[in-house]
């Protein structure tokens, strides 16, 4: 994967205004007069909104065709997609509610059910939400089935939930599952 940070500072930063001083005075500079480093400024800027709306799909990139530069098509692209503070506010309470409400489906798999957890977790995660590790270790092993409270048990005195990853957490899940079979 390239990575082009010149093409990130473009998306960044207002777009570019090639000037010319003249009398104290700021006022822009002839294409007829622009140097090299001028033309790549520009060229530089082009490619950053080039970048961004290639990467759109064509019926997202139709609504946001009005977007001249790549700062104010980058800013729209957040402001919808992304949300206001209400909007982000709202997101986090509803990510902790299907957290704090989540339970084991009977007829579920256990990996299901493991793969199911993890979504509520991940997307809080990316929204800002960071929980301990005791607290989702915990969650996860209290939402566990019936059939599993002696394991459930068992691990809870057998492990550090402070410093076991969510991940550590479901291989000993899933140890325990084979174990079981």
């Amino acid at each position: 994967m390239m990575k082009d940070f010149k093409i990130w500072r473009s998306i960044l930063r207002d777009p570019v205004r090639i000037t010319v001083n003249i009398g104290g005075q700021l006022v822009d500079k002839s294409i007829d007069n622009y140097i090299d480093e001028d033309f790549e400024l520009i060229e530089e800027q082009e490619r950053a909104l080039t970048t961004l709306t290639m990467a759109l799909s064509p019926n997202i990139a139709q609504g946001f065709c009005e977007y001249t530069s790549a700062k104010a098509l980058w800013e729209a692209l957040i402001e919808v997609y992304e949300g206001n503070e209400d909007m982000k506010e709202s997101r986090q309470d509803m990510l902790r509610q299907k957290f704090n409400m989540f339970y084991y489906i009977p007829g579920e798999t256990l990996e299901a059910q493991l793969q199911i957890f993890t979504a509520p977790t991940t997307d809080m995660n990316i929204s800002g939400i960071f929980l301990i590790k005791s607290e989702i270790n915990k969650k996860l092993l209290n939402a566990l089935p019936r059939s599993w409270d002696m394991n459930v048990v068992v691990i809870k005195k057998t492990k550090d939930f402070s410093r076991l990853s969510l991940a550590e957490v479901m291989a000993v899940i899933k140890a325990c599952d084979i174990d079981d079979k």
